[in-house]
């Protein structure tokens, strides 16, 4: 918080009226009037290591008195990965960190390894405790390592409704500790990783169960340990998110890209650099930032030398690949129309909301109403809509309705789109009235005509 300001010499208090807002006719506070200023709240506590900083684990011997270690603690293992998601183009995890009671704190290098498919065994289908999960899964999926029973603090914060579910946040919250977060970014692919780094890394595992057990306290006196229970299910089967079907519209800034062919542009030189990218495991971002495939589209050099010669190409990282650039701006003014991407993206889901009003009416209708419905029932159980009903799903029902609007039909859409049963439960009955046609149904669809 910024303390009070004091005013100077010159200068009228802060609470006082000036001049100006006197002649205005600002009110003059009286004395009594004038709220306190709010007292600053002082910084918790730095959490720290209990124990001393582990070795990292990075030799078959060092990984097999890891193991044993392990399968000598009790109760359930807390996990976390670090990966270099701003430096490197896959999502591979380079520090593993695991915390069991009985066992300590264990700092893995995974890309010492082929696999760390031992780990696993050691674990023995143990409840993995995890903060966002489905940040982590994936790439300790990788390695060898697959939960068969997990608990999410993230997603149990968000069940519970808390302002903020961030590990630092949660570790604030019910722990009084603030837990430093200043490499979070940084590039865990850095060999020998710095100590300052492990004591970061090893921290976010430090508390992880203790966080656990006093969120679950939580979600059994809210009444929610079954939904949270539905949730951490669905996360064993987690894949990843659905790839795009058309991922270089991403580009930030795409809009500046007028006409098919321009965006025909956009896509070869973003599919060069991801090739690139990809080879090379570097972020694409490093080896082309988008505003540069903006400008190089949008211009749309005729030879090499134009392109050379453009702002773009005065840093020794993207000049080291000019001819791959050329080649594709020349693949893409060579493209016949009928190749050519469309405007606009095509999709096969519904369209976006704000085109509803013209396009269906009668499915603006009833998504508004359902809408309605789940920020009702959100806040009728102390949840974020999202945790309640993906708004997709919502969007997907409102915009094609089962053909008979009943309870069982509604309930069935929303399992095979991937819905929880304790969603269904809550949500389907009410959807049901919400996607059934409305008295103005009809007036909204004749007024659009």
């Amino acid at each position: 918080m910024i303390p009070p300001h004091e005013p100077t010499q010159n200068e009228p208090a802060r609470d006082e009226p000036t001049r100006d807002e006197t002649a205005l006719g600002a009110p003059v506070p009286e004395v009594d009037d004038l709220e306190a200023p709010e007292p600053v709240k002082p910084e918790a506590p730095r959490l720290k290591l209990r124990d001393p900083l582990p070795p990292v684990v990075d030799t078959p011997s060092l990984l097999q008195q890891t193991c044993e270690a392990v399968a000598a603690g009790t109760g359930p293992i807390a996990l976390d990965a670090e990966r270099a998601s701003g430096y490197r183009y896959s999502q591979r995890a380079y520090l593993v960190q695991i915390r069991r009671e009985g066992s300590g704190t264990h700092l893995v290098d995974p890309i010492a390894f082929d696999n760390l498919v031992p780990l696993d065994t050691a674990f023995d289908g143990n409840e993995w405790i995890l903060h966002a999960a489905t940040q982590d899964l994936m790439c300790l999926a990788e390695v060898g390592l697959y939960p068969e029973s997990l608990f999410d603090t993230e997603l149990a914060g968000r069940l519970l409704n808390l302002p903020r579910v961030g590990l630092a946040a949660l570790v604030e919250h019910y722990l009084g500790l603030s837990l430093a977060k200043e490499f979070s970014a940084a590039d865990w692919s850095t060999r020998p990783l710095p100590e300052p780094w492990l004591v970061y890394a090893a921290l976010d595992v430090e508390v992880l169960v203790e966080l656990r057990n006093l969120i679950d306290a939580d979600l059994q006196e809210a009444g929610k340990r079954e939904w949270a229970a539905e949730e951490f299910e669905a996360l064993l089967s987690f894949q990843g998110p659905p790839e795009r079907k058309e991922p270089w519209r991403r580009t930030s800034g795409i809009h500046k890209a007028r006409g098919r062919r321009a965006l025909g542009l956009v896509r070869e030189i973003w599919q060069t650099r991801d090739g690139i990218a990809a080879d090379r495991d570097i972020t694409p971002g490093r080896i082309l930032p988008d505003s540069s495939i903006l400008e190089i589209a949008v211009t749309a050099p005729q030879d090499v030398g134009a392109l050379k010669g453009m702002r773009v190409m005065r840093n020794r990282g993207p000049r080291r690949f000019l001819s791959e650039w050329f080649d594709a701006v020349e693949r893409g003014l060579a493209l016949d129309d009928a190749k050519l991407p469309t405007t606009g993206q095509r999709t096969d889901g519904p369209p976006p909301p704000r085109a509803w009003a013209e396009k269906n009416p009668a499915a603006a209708a009833r998504l508004g109403r359902s809408r309605e419905v789940v920020l009702s029932l959100a806040g009728t159980h102390d949840l974020p809509t999202e945790n309640l009903i993906s708004p997709q799903l919502v969007r997907n029902l409102a915009w094609e309705p089962p053909v008979d609007i009943t309870v069982e039909a509604v309930s069935a859409t929303l399992a095979e789109q991937g819905a929880r049963q304790w969603q269904i439960g809550l949500t389907a009955p009410l959807l049901v009235d919400a996607l059934r046609p409305g008295p103005d149904d009809a007036t909204t669809a004749s007024s659009s005509s």
